[in-house]
């Protein structure tokens, strides 16, 4: 698809679209890229349908559409992790309000495991591991021995954090897994629905270390240097000042710098709910880790149709950052964050200072013109992942949009 025939943005600034691609009319949600023989191969999960699609990005301008991968009926396939040629997808029960037969089980569970080493468009199954409930949310996997999961298990309430040996791709094994007192079945507080503890994003695991965000039950960082024993090191409760049911939905730790990037994630319409930000959290003290700092909320630019974001209906809030995870073929700046914001677009922020994060660009796309999906219920932009190569060019998801193609110019 021809750059002409992208939706133009409703404003920008310090970004310019370079690609567009309508997916063939299936909207995506998550986004991972592996690098093979010069080439630029980019996955992606998708909202509405089961499955994932395989798109040739080695000329940003002319984003190639190569391949769908149908997956099993009746559910979510939302997330995708590749390195060293291994790709891992997660199968998981449609919520209620997501799909149109929620009291029905999905037709499978857990993860899949492919290879993409021999043919990166022809994703090749090698193994299916399931949890024995409901499934995966958000994993974490940059190659090696193991993958991290944010997983359901039999006894827990919600998901825990469980991790697998890959070592043998086509014969997963559970190593262990972790999960904080509330969540025990028999032993939970009587929490309400809107406060339950659960690990909703994904585990970043780095220098012996897992970055859990736990939803309202904070930030949770493990000690992973015996990967059969993981055991809490610290827990930083953020709600308030980070809002919504799941407060903590991201935690990026930054350790040459001493911090972690957390941000909740926006969840009612119209903000009915209190407002979500955006945090840098010192951790050069990892035993006592301290909220530093709030992004700025973004503003509508001058002309805007609202006088704020939240009026304009669908979701406004922070949902997805940038995730670097150490790959060779994505961009890895440590002073600038990339995270898309629902209806506000595109942000992007300098951290240089972590004191006083700036924002430097955004990027808002227009309004679908037509709904591909059940969400949002004004018919509104809602950007949804970011992903940026080492190229510097800039991948963003919506509910009911294709895949934009950005670069910052700055």
């Amino acid at each position: 698809m021809s750059i002409s025939q992208a939706p133009e943005a409703i404003a920008s600034e310090n970004i310019n679209l370079i690609g567009y691609n309508d997916l063939k009319d299936r909207p995506a949600f998550k986004i991972a890229m592996q690098e093979v023989n010069g080439r630029f191969y980019l996955y992606l999960s998708h909202f509405w349908v089961s499955g994932w699609s395989v798109l040739d990005v080695t000329e940003p301008d002319k984003p190639e559409y190569l391949n769908f991968i149908e997956g099993p009926d009746n559910t979510w396939t939302l997330q995708v992790q590749v390195a060293e040629g291994i790709l891992i997808t997660s199968l998981e029960k449609i919520p209620l309000g997501w799909g149109t037969r929620p009291n029905d089980p999905p037709e499978a569970e857990g993860i899949f495991i492919w290879d993409v080493s021999t043919d990166p468009s022809m994703p090749k199954l090698l193994s299916h591991w399931e949890t024995g409930s409901d499934g995966t949310h958000r994993n974490f996997y940059n190659g090696g021995k193991y993958a991290h999961l944010s997983a359901c298990c039999p006894g827990y309430d919600g998901q825990i954090y469980r991790i697998l040996d890959v070592s043998d791709p086509s014969s997963p094994k559970e190593v262990s897994k972790f999960s904080l007192p509330e969540q025990k079945k028999g032993q939970e507080e009587e929490l309400q629905e809107g406060l339950r503890i659960f690990q909703h994003g994904p585990a970043h695991a780095e220098n012996g270390r897992a970055y859990l965000p736990y939803a309202r039950g904070g930030m949770v960082v493990v000690n992973i240097e015996d990967i059969q024993n993981p055991t809490m090191v610290s827990r930083l409760n953020i709600y308030p000042p980070l809002g919504s049911a799941i407060a903590v939905h991201t935690v990026y730790p930054y350790f040459s710098k001493g911090f972690a990037i957390a941000n909740s994630e926006a969840l009612k319409e119209k903000c009915d709910e209190p407002l979500n930000y955006t945090a840098i959290i010192d951790i050069s003290d990892e035993t006592n880790p301290r909220l530093k700092s709030l992004f700025p909320v973004p503003e509508p630019p001058e002309g805007y149709t609202h006088k704020n974001f939240c009026e304009r209906g669908g979701r406004f809030g922070p949902h997805n950052q940038h995730h670097a995870q150490g790959l060779d073929c994505l961009e890895q700046n440590e002073d600038r964050i990339y995270l898309t914001y629902f209806n506000a677009g595109l942000r992007i922020y300098d951290i240089a200072d972590p004191n006083l994060p700036r924002e430097i660009a955004y990027y808002i796309p227009s309004d679908p013109t037509k709904r591909l999906g059940l969400l949002p219920e004004t018919l509104v932009t809602q950007s949804e992942d970011v992903l940026v190569d080492r190229r510097g060019y800039i991948y963003v998801t919506d509910k009911n949009h294709g895949l934009h193609i950005l670069k910052c110019s700055i």
